[in-house]
């Protein structure tokens, strides 16, 4: 399958966006490394209360097929990480590279 690549914006509740940013470094990423994604880089906008994030998949399985792998782990279930409470809102836009 070609890499795929999304760009993540996620709303964050007011006065959680550090604990987001720690949980995600912390448990988020080396999950994800561990089944096979890339992260192209990770910002916060601090006056939007947002993070922003890149991630990429390339391998055999399509990125919808390699995501819904990830929220089935194990250890992503005993991390008791609930997305709806630090999140408002996501966007996940499918990109490419044009430079």
């Amino acid at each position: 399958m070609p890499k795929t690549t999304q760009l993540r914006t996620y709303t964050v509740r007011d006065g959680l966006l550090d604990e987001w940013v720690e949980r995600w470094r912390e448990e988020i990423v080396p999950l994800r490394l561990k089944l096979g994604f890339t992260l192209g880089g990770a910002w916060v906008d601090r006056q939007h209360n947002q993070f922003i994030w890149l991630i990429s998949y390339d391998g055999p399985e399509t990125f919808t097929e390699r995501n819904a792998l990830y929220w089935a782990a194990p250890e992503r279930e005993a991390m008791g990480l609930d997305p709806d409470h630090y999140l408002i809102s996501t966007e996940e836009r499918t990109v490419e590279v044009a430079y």
